[in-house]
């Protein structure tokens, strides 16, 4: 699952943020919840790594606020993981999603190759579909099912044939 980093120093090349004010971001501008088990641990991967930048705010009344800030370093990062689709995530709505809502940053062959991944996972997930059809014939709800998601799958190969041809035009 790369889609919570890439939220991550998505939000981060925005400004620097403290950890609650980042997921809160996260979860408002995305409706993606992104849990403090998540959240603090890919932050200090980060900043071993030097993508990321912390430094400590001190306060008065309250406890020292941890600060992040993306670095050149993540900003690369962020490029490879927005530019890169395992075949094993394409399938996965929220990666392909994620990396599709970040598209400026990509040039257009990588989107190309971005929407071919996803589109050949789904042209795999229909072929598993024609083969349920046939197992399923004659039980009404599971074949009701089964037309449901081989028309979400039809619909989005048609979307992302406009994609793929508006993403070579920007």
């Amino acid at each position: 699952m790369a889609y919570p980093e890439i939220l991550i120093l998505r939000h981060l090349s925005r400004h620097p943020a403290h950890g609650y004010e980042l997921r809160k971001r996260i979860e408002e501008t995305t409706g993606i919840v992104i849990n403090n088990n998540s959240l603090y641990p890919a932050l200090k991967r980060f900043v071993e790594a030097g993508a990321v930048r912390v430094t400590v705010v001190q306060h008065e009344s309250r406890p020292p606020r941890h600060v992040y800030e993306l670095t050149d370093v993540g900003r690369e990062l962020l490029h490879d993981l927005l530019s890169e689709l395992p075949a094993g995530q394409a399938g996965d709505d929220l990666e392909f999603l994620t990396r599709l809502g970040q598209f400026a940053f990509l040039d257009p062959v990588e989107r190309a190759a971005i929407l071919d991944v996803r589109s050949a996972a789904l042209e795999t997930r229909q072929e598993r579909l024609a083969a349920l059809t046939e197992r399923a014939s004659g039980e009404y709800w599971s074949s009701a099912v089964i037309a449901h998601l081989r028309e979400q799958a039809e619909a989005e190969l048609r979307w992302l044939a406009e994609l793929r041809a508006e993403a070579t035009r920007r």
